[in-house]
């Protein structure tokens, strides 16, 4: 696994404090809903699961490791996923 600090942030995200985040505002609720269920229906299969919330049409999502008290390569690779759900 590679040490927290070696972890580049996927293409649309940055690292603050210590975590995966990134900022989506979709057309309306419905379309920002639609995503977080496919979200979760991913997340849920990869067994990895978002910090997120959800204001209109606004999703805001970070992704750390609670268990590895960090960045891992379980986020990045649930980002990855993410992005290609948007």
């Amino acid at each position: 696994m590679a040490d927290q600090h070696d972890i580049e942030a996927p293409e649309g995200w940055e690292v603050v404090d210590g975590k995966l985040h990134r900022e989506l505002t979709f057309a309306d609720f419905s379309a920002a809903f639609g995503f977080m269920a496919r979200v979760a229906l991913a997340a849920e299969q990869a067994g990895h699961h978002p910090d997120w919330s959800n204001s209109w049409n606004r999703v805001v999502i970070d992704l750390v490791s609670h268990d590895a008290d960090g960045l891992t390569e379980r986020d990045v690779d649930l980002a990855t996923t993410i992005s290609a759900l948007i």
